[in-house]
């Protein structure tokens, strides 16, 4: 008896207050299948590129309802913030900030035979020219950062090691600053 009065409440209350949004709803859930259909279709479960491709989608998504329909006080710079995590997360998905540093430098790479093994080869990389003297100016803070630590004290000659370990502290940077925003604003994004 319990459960069928349980039942009939919930019928109850669910035709009292939400029986006549009802048709919005389903016409809200039918865009959104036809909005996210291909972000899932080419979903994988294998990699973290996937779930930043989700979450920027959601997040351009929901920016751009907030920043147009700007029913709250703050919701033209909410809506810029959550643009500034889009990208922030595309800069972190392709690696940006990892690769800047190719940048500064041409190198060759050859495939060499090894002795005694036909059947692998050795890369040999070849630098032709550098300039990374210009990526230590961009970054003066995170180079002194970098010079510090016991990883590249004993390399403080090699500048390619220098500068690739600027670009991951850049890397890690940019997702720190990404979550910080995320965990500061996120509860203050709806409308």
């Amino acid at each position: 008896m319990k459960k069928l009065r349980k039942i009939f409440y919930k019928i109850k209350y669910w035709f009292r207050y939400e029986a006549k949004f009802a048709h919005k709803h389903f016409i809200t859930g039918v865009k959104n299948l036809w909005h996210w259909f291909p972000t899932i279709w080419k979903d994988r479960d294998w990699d973290d590129y996937y779930i930043w491709i989700l979450l920027e989608k959601k997040l351009i998504k929901q920016a751009k309802f907030i920043g147009k329909s700007g029913i709250h006080l703050h919701a033209k710079r909410d809506a810029e913030r959550m643009m500034t995590c889009v990208r922030l997360i595309e800069k972190v998905r392709e690696e940006w900030y990892r690769m800047e540093y190719m940048d500064y430098h041409k190198s060759e790479y050859h495939w060499d035979d090894i002795e005694g093994d036909p059947d692998h080869k050795q890369l040999r990389i070849e630098e032709l020219s550098e300039n990374f003297d210009n990526y230590f100016r961009k970054y003066p803070l995170v180079y002194k950062q970098v010079i510090k630590m016991d990883r590249v004290v004993s390399r403080k000659d090699d500048k390619s090691y220098i500068a690739m370990n600027i670009s991951w502290e850049n890397h890690k940077r940019a997702k720190s600053l990404l979550f910080k925003m995320l965990n500061q604003h996120i509860e203050s994004w709806w409308d």
